[in-house]
């Protein structure tokens, strides 16, 4: 696989591009710290997971020849991301009553926000066509065995992708930190999170 360290470069300009996923990881790791940053970077990363096997197995080119199925996927993601945002607003309104006892809003569960990464990325239809579509792209046919081929490259894909959400997910809790230590910053936080959840449903659910 000569195209290898190539592909590398490719995947990380591309992870880098701001989306779903290291948005949503940049708002966690503000809004609740370094440790909740890394498990929204896990999930994620997790996540990618079961794009590779749609993509192994031929099921992306299914969603690719069906739009029902694809818009249907696209929906779906749009209207839980849309669930996530309205959740992390109720959060931080709950908390405004808790933050003059000197409190923040209520912080969600690390297992919670892991479990919100797994499934918010599993139902990014984008996510499935890109791996069909851009992993052929560095298969030597002429080598044979493209299956296995791809799924290394999906590994790759998924390490590099761990490693730069990771690095987000340090930043943005460095700045997080300084915001929590004033007060009441954590319910601010916690909206600006929200809102971007729910600004991310709203595009996802629009047309190109």
């Amino acid at each position: 696989m000569p195209n290898l360290f190539l592909f590398l470069l490719a995947a990380m300009t591309l992870t880098l591009a701001p989306g779903p996923d290291n948005i949503y990881v940049l708002t966690r790791g503000i809004a609740q710290g370094r440790k909740a940053g890394l498990v929204a970077a896990a999930g994620f990363s997790s996540g990618l997971i079961f794009h590779t096997l749609l993509a192994v197995l031929g099921f992306a080119a299914v969603i690719k020849a069906y739009p029902p199925a694809y818009h249907a996927l696209q929906y779906a993601g749009a209207a839980y991301l849309a669930y996530l945002g309205y959740r992390t607003l109720r959060s931080a309104s709950a908390g405004i009553a808790l933050a003059g006892e000197g409190q923040g809003a209520a912080a969600v569960p690390l297992r919670r926000i892991y479990w919100q990464s797994v499934l918010a990325n599993m139902l990014n239809p984008k996510v499935t066509l890109f791996f069909i579509a851009f992993l052929p792209q560095f298969v030597q046919r002429e080598a044979g065995h493209e299956a296995l081929q791809m799924l290394v490259l999906a590994l790759v894909f998924i390490a590099q992708a761990f490693l730069i959400f990771s690095a987000i997910a340090l930043f943005s809790g460095t700045v997080g930190a300084w915001f929590r230590r004033r007060a009441n910053a954590s319910v601010h936080l916690n909206r600006l999170a929200g809102c971007a959840f729910i600004g991310l449903g709203i595009r996802m659910a629009l047309p190109e």
